[in-house]
């Protein structure tokens, strides 16, 4: 009987209303959101698309994200430079380096929510046909 995929992610925040918040009007994310426009909306649920997710633990002296933090979300997107240009206009930081980029793995982008969580955002590589 295996695993369907995630069914949420929890962590501690400061002012989890703020920080609920800041999700919602930057990235879409939380309680009430939809990926697909066709999705009903429910109050309770962010209502996701299926796809591909990595789930993997980084060795406990890793510099890829900040040692202070247990944990960094990472956010499937299907148009990184859309989503930088919205974030862009929020004035939120956002940091890219090209050796992160792959063919084989895609694009990404790293943002910080207001409590200093790393948030990477990832553009999935085009299916090969």
């Amino acid at each position: 009987m295996p695993v369907l995929g995630m069914g949420g992610l929890f962590f501690r925040a400061k002012d989890p209303d703020a920080l609920s918040a800041w999700y919602k009007t930057h990235l879409r994310v939380g309680a009430g959101c939809v990926s697909d426009p066709a999705a009903q909306a429910n109050e309770w649920l962010w209502m996701v698309q299926g796809g591909p997710m990595v789930f993997q633990p980084f060795a406990a002296d890793t510099d890829y994200f900040a040692a202070d933090k247990a944990f960094m979300i990472n956010l499937r997107v299907s148009d990184l430079d859309g989503m930088i240009a919205h974030l862009r206009a929020a004035d939120i930081a956002i940091i890219t380096k090209p050796e992160w980029d792959h063919p084989d793995t895609g694009r990404f982008a790293r943002i910080h929510d207001p409590e200093g969580n790393a948030i990477e955002l990832w553009e999935p590589p085009a299916p090969k046909l």
